[in-house]
């Protein structure tokens, strides 16, 4: 007879192995206690910020009471991940480790969940540890689960569902309990991230491939609560027209002026290059501003992505395969679809459904690589393994190696919590510090973070409306591109703590005889793809005889701005007003300052005339009052995917 302690760790032998594992994770993604990366990306400020308003006072920034959406930088941000963190900060207090250490924490039950789905579809001990190692190595899913966004519990619901789909698949008829809980992932998956609102209905029509096994009331039970659960959507959307659309409209290529045939043949050029998973192994999301984007470096284990096709073409030999699988590799297609109606391309957050799906297709693999231990077999699976250490090993050691690196210090605006604040607090002693902010970098949720987890006095920060300047002698933390009246204490991209000097200046508008401008390209490029982004360099001259005065804040009236015009090759406007440039100082009569002018590509190739001209706001374009502009001829060609 076994002694009792044998028989114990042989009953409880699989649970003991999937425990020892999620440690190992633990000890993995816990190590830094929420710190890395250091400071906070403006993101994770303002989750943070509204999540610890709601642990105290049921309202979020904007004084609106347990809202269904929170209306941040012009957008909403989705409740589920701000609702759970207020739970947590009720307790605690505010704080970016906590809510970091909330995030990793979901990352790790992410792993939890599909380990113990690989050994309900197994039931194989070694290949439930392996799966879960793969999804705890993975550096896509340990970067999402190591910031504050609403992201970060994506992974977790998604292997909930999962977990629950496929438990239900084994059943021929779902209770009113079984669908509800169903539709309850299905919701959350809708209400935490933006592309839950395409990619989960999709989902719940793929219920449709356990037909054959489960009765059609079934899967119309869950359809109809799922409906239900998604009314308060449609109520917010009701009050608040285009509120849940404005960030996609921000992002993707559609235009009003497209036609449905123009729309399906962009989406089926964006899908495709999404499907190109290559750039994803060995470098990573190409946005250099991706907060979950370690830059240069794999965020997919490539072993996880050969298995993946080693399981599809498993699939394609057997033919017939059960409606289990055939969803799973339904739900991997339809993980591609609400990114590909952006710009983007390889986006870390609108995908971060796929590696979920492409680790789960791992297991018909693994099983087939176990099943016969050939030699052939053995070494295979041995590559793999050894493969996937590798390349985890080398994210973590690059991961801590680049933990304090300048792009990421920049990105998380760690000098900004480190430096900038605490320096503009001492530099104005009693007084307030006043914050200048453009909505390109809308740096008043920081103050509104740093002030909260240091527990400043109301009214320390004073928030300057787009058209009021600081008063003389006032500390102001600015993000303006421009600073006329400045005495800089210090500068760091794109903050500057300076002194006011002087009273507020006042713009007025311009005589005619003051528009003449000398235009002289600097660095230009002849030839761009379509719809392309590009920087010139572009000197200009003051040729009057009146001093230009540059702008203070970004909605001063009367600003003075280069800008430019795209005309096709006979002359004929195309895009009368595409980029600005502000004049970034003081200008006098023959003085000479260079512009960095962001310009858009047009959408179609040909040949075009880029036309340079300034302009003052309100005012008039120089040219048209007899200034010679500037015309460089440009080539437009078709990008390399289309």
């Amino acid at each position: 007879m076994s002694p009792p302690s044998q028989t114990f760790f042989h009953r409880y032998s699989t649970t003991l192995a999937l425990l020892f594992v999620l440690l190992a994770g633990a000890a993995l993604y816990l190590h830094d206690r929420g710190r890395i990366p250091a400071g906070s990306f403006i993101d994770e400020s303002s989750v943070g910020y509204n999540a610890f308003l709601i642990s105290q006072s049921g309202r979020d920034e904007a004084g609106v009471a347990w809202p269904l959406y929170f209306r941040a930088f012009g957008e909403y941000k989705n409740p589920v991940y701000i609702y759970l963190l207020a739970a947590i900060y009720r307790v605690t207090g505010p704080s970016i480790s906590v809510a970091r250490m909330f995030s990793e924490t979901a990352g790790l039950m992410a792993a939890l969940l599909i380990g113990i789905l690989a050994w309900r579809i197994s039931r194989r001990r070694s290949i439930a540890m392996v799966v879960m190692i793969a999804t705890l190595l993975m550096p896509w899913l340990f970067e999402l689960s190591h910031v504050v966004v609403e992201v970060a519990l994506y992974p977790l619901l998604l292997a909930l569902f999962l977990l629950r789909v496929h438990w239900l698949s084994e059943r021929t008829k779902w209770s009113w309990p079984d669908a509800l809980l169903l539709a309850a992932t299905l919701a959350l998956l809708t209400y935490t991230y933006s592309i839950g609102r395409l990619l989960a209905p999709m989902l719940a029509l793929g219920l449709l491939f356990f037909r054959e096994r489960v009765r059609w009331s079934s899967i119309l039970r869950v359809w109809l609560l799922f409906a239900i659960l998604l009314i308060p959507i449609l109520i917010f959307h009701y009050r608040h027209p285009g509120a849940l659309r404005y960030r996609f409209d921000v992002i993707t290529y559609i235009t009003p002026q497209m036609s449905y045939v123009e729309i399906a043949w962009e989406f089926i050029k964006h899908y495709v290059a999404n499907l190109n998973m290559w750039g994803m192994i060995v470098r990573g999301d190409p946005d250099y501003f991706q907060i979950a984007a370690l830059d240069g470096v794999g965020q997919l284990l490539a072993a996880t992505f050969l298995l993946a096709l080693v399981s599809l073409a498993l699939f394609i030999r057997e033919r017939r395969v059960d409606a289990w699988w055939r969803f799973v590799v339904y739900g991997l297609a339809m993980s591609f679809v609400p990114s590909s109606f952006t710009k983007d391309h390889l986006h870390t957050l609108r995908l971060c459904a796929v590696p979920i799906f492409l680790i789960v297709l791992m297991i018909p693999a693994l099983c087939w690589l176990v099943e016969k231990k050939t030699r052939a077999r053995q070494a295979i699976a041995a590559i793999a393994i050894v493969l996937m250490l590798a390349q985890g090993i080398y994210f973590q050691w690059m991961h801590r190696q680049r933990a304090n690196a300048p792009q990421r210090l920049y990105l998380f605006d760690a000098d900004y919590f480190s430096t900038i604040l605490p320096l503009a607090v001492d530099a104005s002693g009693a007084k307030p510090v006043y914050v200048a902010h453009t909505s390109p970098v809308p740096g008043y949720i920081q103050v509104a973070w740093y002030e909260t987890q240091q527990h400043l006095p109301p009214g320390k920060f004073v928030m300057l409306p787009p058209d009021v300047s600081a008063p003389e002698g006032a500390v102001v933390i600015s993000t303006e591109s421009t600073c006329p009246r400045c005495q800089t204490i210090f500068r760091r991209d794109p903050y500057t703590v300076y002194i006011a000097h002087g009273t507020p200046r006042e713009l007025a508008p311009l005589s005619f005889e003051a528009l003449r401008a000398e235009i002289r390209p600097i660095e230009y490029p002849s030839q761009l793809q379509t719809s392309e982004h590009a920087t010139l360099r572009i000197a200009v001259r003051n040729i009057s005889g009146v001093r230009w005065l540059a702008r203070e804040r970004a909605g001063d009236r009367f600003q003075i701005n280069l800008g430019n015009h795209w005309l096709d090759k006979d002359g004929n406007v195309v895009a009368n007003d595409d980029g600005r440039a502000p004049l970034m100082r003081d200008l006098g009569p023959g003085e000479e300052t260079e512009f960095q002018l962001a310009v858009n590509a047009p959408k179609n190739p040909g040949e075009y005339i880029l036309e340079l001209d300034m302009l003052q706001e309100g005012v008039s374009w120089f040219g048209l009052r007899g200034s010679k502009t500037a015309r460089l001829p440009v080539k437009i060609v078709k990008r390399w995917f289309e």
